[in-house]
């Protein structure tokens, strides 16, 4: 191994461990005085690992990392195009959550100096997962992003709800660690290495299909995919409003990059064997969402269901393969989590006496009191819910065309269904802010909150047809890679 050379490839990582380190011990030193400027310092640096990464993309090669001639002949670590596209959008996502969650911790009394570094190793884990090449690293990195996951949303310590939502997704979280551990060992049985090149290269049997199976439930967990999805209300729900905003956002967005980079990659020759198994998931999440938000008067309850419903229709790519899904599975969840990035930041900016604002009643009459906020809102949901001319639109339409050329049709009808019982929700949500009369009067909307929606509204907005362009192009390129 070059030591300096696997150092210089995993920059974007190794950018987020020196900063989390050097912080543990500023924060060590200088306690939650300091918590502010960390949290500043933690969201510069994932815009530069987001910047490094994507500098990588643009060099349009693959980097390995950790090779060893014994152990990892192929490398522990490799970037793929695929991989550094949607590493560079899950550290900006992180970056910008860390960044408008300023105002919400310090009405919360909960800005201390464990927030920002939490949320810099939790994305630490998930590049990590990401660019894994081999299934140690794999589980490594996911159970990095785990274990910040668990604290963060119990990180609100007077709250009984917090810490309900942190001891659920534990529980949950460690069940669904250890089928991915025991579907990993079965995989490694069958196929005698657990680097991916090995595991490909192997051939099919009843003991690496049944491996497999394990594999995807663990990561289909991570992903808030449907049966896996138990965790995800609670958690929303619970955990406070800027962990929520994380977890959305970020996570989300690798965790099924990494759930279509292990299938397409270590399991690509075994295709036919889980593609069923996928497009199933996917028409399970998809209606378990669009039904479930249905029954919700909590706005994060139904933001929740709308990524479960969200993250079923990203697996209409997956379940298309790779020649055909990869590059819509990456338009489909950039432009889906910049969405709700934009939504949560909504809710962060909509406090009342200084509290947290959850039902939907409490919309009633915001284009009134703040119509700024509720024309960017009104855009944002559009889009999440697919309505065009709003991007998201483009995005739902990549999946499903991808989805008719797999042979896929009768999945793509089950989201035509999904898409429409969604509408149930989301209208419900315009009602609230356009028809109906004013409530009592919010507070006064956080500057760096109110940019965040600003600037998700813009590239949502239906006549940026040049971004949408613009990423249709990135996304192909990395399909490519």
């Amino acid at each position: 191994m070059d030591f300096l050379a696997d150092i210089t490839n995993t920059l974007p990582e190794t950018i987020l461990v020196g900063f989390g380190l050097i912080g543990l011990l500023l924060g060590a030193i200088g306690g939650d005085r300091i918590s502010g400027l960390l949290r500043l310092a933690a969201a510069t640096a994932l815009a530069v690992a987001s910047a490094v990464a994507f500098m990588q993309f643009s060099r349009g090669e693959a980097i390995t990392a950790f090779v060893s001639a014994d152990l990892a002949p192929d490398g522990l670590y490799k970037a793929t195009l695929f991989t550094l596209f949607a590493k560079s959008v899950t550290y900006a996502l992180a970056a910008f959550a860390l960044f408008m969650s300023g105002g919400a911790l310090k009405s919360a009394q909960m800005e201390r100096y464990e927030y920002p570094l939490l949320v810099t190793f939790g994305s630490f884990g998930a590049g990590m997962m990401l660019s894994a090449n081999d299934l140690m690293t794999l589980y490594v990195g996911i159970e990095t992003l785990s274990l910040s996951s668990y604290v963060l949303a119990a990180f609100r310590r007077d709250s009984i709800k917090s810490a309900e939502a942190g001891l659920k997704y534990f529980v949950l979280g460690a069940l669904a660690s250890g089928l991915l551990l025991y579907g990993s060992a079965l995989v490694y049985g069958f196929s005698g290495g657990t680097g991916y090149a090995t595991i490909a290269a192997s051939s099919s049997s009843v003991g690496l299909i049944v491996g497999l199976v394990f594999v995807i439930c663990g990561l289909a967990f991570k992903a808030s995919a449907a049966p896996f999805h138990i965790w995800t209300p609670d958690v929303y729900e619970g955990a406070p409003s800027p962990v929520v905003a994380f977890f959305s956002t970020a996570p989300k967005i690798a965790a099924v990059g990494l759930l279509a980079h292990v299938l397409f990659t270590a399991f690509g020759p075994h295709f036919k064997s889980w593609q069923q198994i996928i497009a199933i998931i996917s028409a399970a999440s998809m209606l378990i969402g669009a039904f479930g938000a249905l029954m919700q008067n909590s706005i994060k309850r139904i933001l929740a269901y709308s990524s479960i419903s969200n993250v079923g229709f990203a697996l209409i790519g997956i379940a298309a393969g790779a020649e055909t899904g990869a590059a819509a599975v990456l338009v489909y969840m950039t432009l889906y989590v910049i969405a709700t990035l934009g939504m949560f930041g909504g809710v962060l900016a909509l406090r009342r006496g200084g509290k947290a604002i959850d039902q939907i009643s409490d919309l009633n009459g915001l284009v009134k009191s703040k119509p700024g906020m509720a024309l960017g809102l009104l855009v944002l949901i559009f889009s999440v819910a697919g309505i065009p001319p709003a991007a998201g639109f483009w995005g739902k339409l990549q999946v499903f065309t991808a989805g008719i050329e797999s042979g896929l049709l009768w999945l793509v009808l089950v989201g035509c269904l999904a898409s429409v019982v969604s509408l149930g929700y989301y209208l419900r949500l315009v009602w609230a802010m356009f028809m109906k009369p004013a409530g009592e009067p919010l507070d006064k909307t956080d500057i760096s909150v109110g940019a965040t929606v600003a600037i998700s509204t813009l590239l949502m907005f239906p006549v940026l047809t040049i971004v949408i362009q613009f990423l249709l192009d990135l996304a192909a390129r990395a399909a490519g890679g």
